[in-house]
């Protein structure tokens, strides 16, 4: 009983963090930018599950909440692109390429947060994701320095769903380390201007 429980804490520890921070799209406070995770590709382009947190981003744009989206992901490799099919996304639905900005480097959520804040310079921002990932998205972003909201999209509870919330019960565990430790990203790389232009684009 005592290791179930060790076992549950780092859980704890993120629905404590994040749990007074979850809105919908609809309450969402304003924040200049989105911090949008990756979710996968299917032939190129964004899986189901990414194009409902994309569609949420949009959803928040066009009612002025958000400026800037932030879009993290894996690009390792030259045939796998997340951030450019999530541009090409959220470009198709109406936000202008010139609000969108690329985090080509987000092979974690941890690094996706880390890099915002060092690298992009975000200190303030609304993270969107699937409900059963957003609560550790924002107990990391919060613990490397960023002050997050969480907008939990909705999905069929399909066997996807059930496996990533499986999963977060050990994924929260490698979270509560790196909150604790604070490992720097697989590539943090030098600052990059991209949210900062975007932002006083809007001001000329």
């Amino acid at each position: 009983m005592a290791g179930c429980a060790l076992a549950l804490l780092p859980s704890a520890w993120t629905h404590t963090s994040a749990g007074p921070r979850l809105r919908t799209t609809a309450d969402a406070p304003a924040a200049e930018v989105a911090v949008v995770f990756g979710a996968g590709l299917w032939n190129g382009r964004p899986t189901p599950y990414l194009a409902r947190r994309l569609d949420a981003a949009v959803e928040l744009y066009r009612a002025g909440k958000v400026k800037v989206v932030l879009v993290t992901g894996d690009n390792s490799r030259t045939d796998y692109d997340e951030p450019d099919a999530m541009r090409a996304y959220l470009t198709g639905h109406g936000v202008p390429d010139a609000r969108v900005v690329s985090d080509y480097a987000g092979f974690d959520s941890w690094d996706s947060c880390v890099r915002a804040r060092e690298v992009f310079g975000v200190h303030r921002a609304v993270l969107i994701s699937q409900g059963f990932h957003i609560r550790r998205a924002v107990a990391l972003c919060r613990a490397a320095g960023v002050d997050s909201y969480g907008v939990g999209v909705s999905d069929v509870h399909d066997a996807t769903w059930y496996y990533g919330g499986a999963r977060e019960v050990f994924a929260a565990g490698k979270a509560a380390l790196d909150a604790v430790f604070e490992p720097e990203p697989r590539f943090l790389g030098p600052k990059e201007e991209g949210v900062s232009r975007a932002l006083a684009s809007l001001a000329d």
